[in-house]
């Protein structure tokens, strides 16, 4: 099964999966299609999704193309900016966030409600 990954590129989506995650938490990864480092992270997600176990919405935000999304992300949650980054959001809130290789999806799954 590959990332089922969903394109975030308007600033209401942010609205409408911040309402969702009342419901089922929601993962947000934040991606810089020229940073290596980036393009790491994102394959590892991509190679351990299946295997996950999460069965989550997860949005994809290019960075360089929706840069005022990645500042509505940081302000709306309280999370410091970064790049690559992954968010849990949950109840409205970010629960868990991590950046570059930190990024790992058992760590999500161990903080999933």
């Amino acid at each position: 099964m590959s990332t089922p990954w969903l394109p975030l590129t308007q600033p209401d989506q942010l609205t409408e999966l911040a309402q969702a995650s009342h419901e089922q938490p929601v993962l947000i990864f934040k991606h810089s299609t020229t940073c290596s480092i980036s393009a790491a992270a994102k394959s590892k997600i991509e190679r351990q999704w299946a295997d996950s176990g999460l069965d989550l919405p997860i949005y994809y935000l290019d960075l360089l193309r929706y840069r005022p999304l990645s500042a509505q992300i940081a302000e709306q949650f309280g999370v410091r900016h970064e790049s690559p980054q992954l968010l849990l959001i949950q109840d409205g809130a970010c629960t868990y966030d991590a950046s570059h290789m930190g990024i790992r999806l058992s760590d999500v799954q161990a903080v999933v409600k």
